[in-house]
């Protein structure tokens, strides 16, 4: 800085102002810095100026399933609304089933002294409660709860969601309708569940565990789970899937299986996606609200940041949409007994 003073002959207060916004700085010595600027090569130590000020203007982001369409696109949001804010995003992806990974990429993120933190947990809660009780760094929760964290939440109803998507499945007449979904101990799956029990209830019909099968968010599940339902003596007539990587699984079962969507098994999932309306058939699915997930979660976190919030912590709870397309319609009058191919 001395030398970019000097270069531009003003004081290094005026340099400083320039360089971080502090004070205004006329538009010829705004000039002049420019130059010196480029003249000496001066680049800013970015470690030097956040331990002078306190913030380092970036945030850590962990999602699981960077490749699941929708923590994709909640990911691209929330980049580009704290890029307009002038904050950098560092992004960090933990595989479902490994939760002490998520807990050292959190830790990772406070040593870098991040100003703050957005998450959707996987695992128990023990361990991000632990974490976020040794720190003052704000947290948003998006996706997903943790009970006892002191963070703000952006979430989805998922039980109504759910039971609008399986109450639709039984209007068109459908009585044995399949769920698929993950096994891992995230609020997200036990309120989808829930719904897809109630909505059975409010049509006065019982639960059978043998249309249930669980297993990860995966296709490759999605496709044994499909398989394990469809080739049960009384096949279910629908199948609903909790997530759509498991949903794709689903569709490659019946390609295998020899049987039509929606002629033979109607098939719709949780999370809508890009090629939905391309994809054959064009597939039911519950769409949720990713543009204003990512941007109000931006927003309470840019809010803790700049003490406008309250001290409470705030929960925002956002309301999915059924997108009925052509993977569903009403059961056939007579349905041949299933396939029994080899489990593969």
């Amino acid at each position: 800085m001395n030398d970019v003073a000097e270069a531009a002959a003003v004081s290094i207060a005026t340099v400083s102002a320039f360089l971080n916004g502090t004070s205004k700085v006329s538009p010829k010595l705004t000039q002049r810095i420019e130059a010196a600027i480029n003249d000496t090569g001066y680049k800013r130590n970015a470690i030097a100026r956040s331990l002078k000020m306190g913030t380092t203007h970036t945030i850590g982001l962990c999602v699981p399933h960077i490749t699941n369409p929708f923590f994709t696109q909640v990911v691209s949001v929330i980049q580009q609304a704290f890029d307009r804010a002038g904050y950098a995003v560092m992004l960090f992806c933990t595989d479902e089933h490994l939760p002490d990974q998520q807990d050292q990429q959190i830790r990772l993120l406070l040593d870098r002294m991040v100003d703050g933190l957005i998450v959707a947990r996987v695992g128990d809660d023990a361990g991000l409660k632990r974490l976020s009780q040794g720190t003052h760094v704000p947290i948003v929760m998006i996706d997903r709860v943790c009970e006892g964290v002191d963070a703000d939440a952006v979430l989805i109803d998922n039980r109504q969601a759910v039971r609008e998507a399986i109450a639709y499945l039984i209007g068109l007449g459908h009585r044995r309708i399949g769920y698929i979904s993950a096994s891992v101990d995230v609020s997200t799956i036990h309120e989808r569940a829930e719904g897809y029990r109630e909505a059975l209830v409010a049509a006065g019909l019982s639960f059978d565990a043998n249309l249930i099968r669980l297993g990860s968010f995966h296709e490759a599940d999605g496709y044994r789970a499909a398989m394990q339902l469809l080739m049960q003596p009384e096949r279910p007539t629908a199948v609903f899937s909790a997530n759509n990587p498991m949903m794709v699984g689903a569709m490659k079962a019946l390609r295998d299986l020899g049987l039509r969507c929606p002629g033979d098994v109607s098939i719709a999932c949780f999370d809508d996606f890009p090629w939905s309306e391309v994809f054959q058939p064009q597939m039911t699915t519950v769409a949720q609200p990713v543009e204003t997930i990512g941007e109000q979660a931006v927003r309470l976190l840019l809010e803790r940041l700049q003490g406008l919030a309250p001290d409470e912590r705030r929960r925002v709870v956002l309301q999915g949409r059924l997108m009925v397309r052509t993977s569903c319609a009403p059961p056939s009058t007579w349905q041949s007994a299933a396939p029994r191919p080899a489990l593969v």
